[in-house]
């Protein structure tokens, strides 16, 4: 199947080599020609596009174009663009963190242009390419059916860790929800292991603790497991600063929860942890920038 990707970070360009090595047409994109132009020799299945003029005369209609860019007004611009050399029956699919309200009021519009807007909540940062990604895909039913060969290449199985979970709007939302949870899961584990930190006459091993609890403890899990592997590289954790940043789907859990009058606490104060963290020095918040480094690749703020 012939896709474009328009987005080639660290996300993006892992997504478009996943495609590439499972058989499919890739044709890449990025404000950095360079980016697109590596890739393609890099991988045999990938085409370079310099211009987005390029992508569209590179795609055979109805082209299938995968977004991969930062939420908010980058999405935006990029969607306009786009509008200016896409056709109707055309798809474009945002694959990033988007607000699913901005996801509505956008495919709205791009419907009344003849357009479809498939939203995807794409999680597995920088371990999707040998792992796979998880995929929660929203948008009109026979649309998605048609581009499920995209998604079952992407995920860690053809039939596991992707699903159409509803109408337009619905991926994004479902993504939100799970980085909030994902907010609260990071802070127990954050205090937990601060909590054991902390009981100095018993000198424990926190790896060794760590390593004990990722095989058959009721709380293993895959944030354990990148516990474990942070831990190994730097004990104590001391050349990294407990400053933790939030990507702003916390935050719209939590503004979700309110809306729907729903009790969200362990959410809520989570996000508030990160909040203090910014303020304060604590072994778990070097802990929690520690996991987010490990699973997204997201930058860390070192000490001097």
């Amino acid at each position: 199947m012939d896709v474009g990707m328009v987005g080639l970070g660290k996300m993006g360009a892992n997504m478009a080599r996943r495609l590439a090595r499972a058989g499919h047409r890739v044709v890449a994109y990025n404000r950095t020609p360079s980016k697109a132009t590596a890739l393609a020799e890099e991988e045999p299945n990938v085409e370079a596009a310099t211009t987005l003029e390029d992508l569209a005369l590179l795609l055979a209609p109805p082209r299938v174009v995968w977004m991969m860019v930062p939420a908010g007004e980058p999405v935006d611009r990029m969607i306009g663009a786009l509008v200016e050399v896409l056709s109707p029956g055309d798809v474009i699919v945002d694959g990033g963190n988007s607000n699913y309200k901005d996801t509505l009021r956008r495919a709205e519009m791009l419907a009344r242009k003849g357009l479809h807007l498939i939203d995807v909540g794409t999680s597995g940062g920088v371990w999707g390419l040998a792992e796979g990604y998880s995929l929660m895909v929203g948008g009109a039913k026979e649309v998605v059916d048609r581009l499920r060969p995209l998604f079952e290449a992407l995920a860690p199985a053809p039939d596991k860790g992707w699903g159409h979970v509803g109408p337009s709007g619905a991926g994004h939302f479902v993504k939100m929800v799970h980085n909030g949870i994902e907010y609260g899961l990071m802070e127990a584990y954050a205090e937990g292991f601060e909590i054991l930190r902390e009981k100095k006459e018993f000198g424990l091993d926190l790896h060794r603790v760590a390593e004990i609890w990722r095989y058959g403890s009721v709380i293993r899990s895959w944030l354990l497991d990148l516990i474990a592997a942070a831990l190994a590289e730097d004990p104590d954790l001391g050349t990294i600063r407990g400053w933790v940043a939030d990507s702003g789907e916390g935050r719209w859990t939590v503004v979700e929860a309110i809306d729907q009058d729903v009790p969200a606490p362990v959410i809520t104060l989570a996000l508030q942890m990160r909040f203090a963290s910014r303020q304060t020095e604590r072994f778990a918040d070097r802990l929690l920038a520690a996991m987010r480094q490990q699973f997204g690749g997201h930058a860390v703020v070192r000490k001097e």
